[in-house]
């Protein structure tokens, strides 16, 4: 379960606008997600290789180029398909605490 709500956290800060790694790990943090290094990027692999990603090579002014990632039309579909997992499941558990 948590592997598919890190997939659908991810998405949706690459959705918003293209992504650096460590900057989706820190808005994970700003959310008090927890994420390390070893456990995004392996992450980020697999979307981009289920073509849910794509990235691009950008310079840095503080070392080597940077791989970018966006969403490509697969990942938004993909994303809606999480969101809706997400919110009906967000449902069934509210109606079962608040019962």
């Amino acid at each position: 379960m948590k592997k598919g709500l890190l997939e659908l956290c991810t998405l949706s800060i690459i959705k918003r606008e293209e992504a650096y790694p460590s900057d989706i790990i820190n808005e994970l943090k700003k959310a008090e997600l927890i994420v390390k290094e070893g456990t995004m990027y392996p992450l980020l692999n697999r979307l981009t290789k289920d073509d849910l990603l794509t990235y691009t090579w950008k310079e840095s002014k503080a070392g080597p180029p940077r791989k970018y990632y966006t969403i490509t039309d697969k990942g938004q579909e993909f994303y809606q398909e999480l969101l809706g997992t997400w919110q009906t499941l967000e449902k069934a558990i509210n109606q079962s605490i608040n019962n």
